[in-house]
């Protein structure tokens, strides 16, 4: 499925913009759920050993529902950055066609 978003065109003479339609194809927007796919696994480990760390620190203990409540939590982050990344990169492309 083709990934795209819009943007406002400033046009000459007009108070209103032109929404234009900007569209990142397969292999683009593969690259980038790759991309966001490694760099959300690295942030993952990351995330679980910060927690365990404050765990420690704060003398909680560690179980298994704080360990599926980060897992959440990081999920619902790498949904939103892999959407990011994507309207971002069709932002790059609607900037290169100014």
């Amino acid at each position: 499925m083709v990934f795209s978003k819009t943007f406002p065109k400033t046009v000459e003479g007009s108070n209103y913009p032109r929404w234009e339609e900007v569209s990142i194809d397969d292999s683009e927007e593969e690259e980038i759920e790759q991309k966001a796919r490694s760099e959300n696994l690295e942030l993952m480990k990351e995330c679980l050993r910060d927690s365990h760390l404050i765990l420690q620190e704060k003398k909680l203990d560690f179980n298994h529902s704080d360990v599926i409540r980060i897992a959440i939590a990081l999920f619902e982050k790498r949904a939103s950055h892999e959407v990011y990344h994507k309207e971002n990169k069709c932002k790059e492309k609607f900037d290169r066609s100014r």
